[in-house]
């Protein structure tokens, strides 16, 4: 089997397209999460820590002054973007919770009934009868 009929089969495989839908529909996910986070949780947040803005939060670790916006701050030299991290951190735990709720739903969906109970065997014959066959047995001979 040549190389390109090898790759025709493995990319027309089920599994394969599968997993290019997911990675399309994951990065479209992954920017609507991004979006919640900065746009609507963020916000909230430094809301109620008194309006702050986690984004713009650093320490500068070149001398620049630490009233400059981060990415001002970032041309002076090098800093310390803890509050990006606080930002993505935040949104990579919103993104795990959404995606073991996923999982955890798909799971549920997929369980099997369990499988039927075997028949029961046959009860077994009272000894009674099996006397009587015996009997039967020995008077025929």
């Amino acid at each position: 089997m040549s190389m390109m009929q090898e790759f025709k089969t493995f990319a027309t495989k089920g599994n394969v397209v599968d997993l290019a839908v997911g990675v399309i529909i994951g990065g479209a996910f992954g920017k609507i999460v991004d979006s919640l986070v900065g746009d609507v949780v963020m916000p909230v947040i430094g809301k109620l820590f008194g309006g702050l803005d986690f984004s713009n939060y650093y320490l500068p670790l070149n001398g620049q002054s630490a009233q400059l916006t981060l990415i001002e701050a970032k041309k002076a030299g090098g800093v310390l973007a803890y509050g990006n991290f606080i930002t993505v951190t935040v949104n990579f735990i919103i993104l795990a919770f959404v995606i073991f709720q996923m999982v955890r739903l798909v799971n549920k969906l997929r369980k099997e009934e369990p499988a039927p109970a075997p028949a029961p065997a046959p009860a077994p014959t009272p000894e009674d009868v099996i006397l009587l066959r015996e009997i039967r047995d020995s008077l025929k001979k």
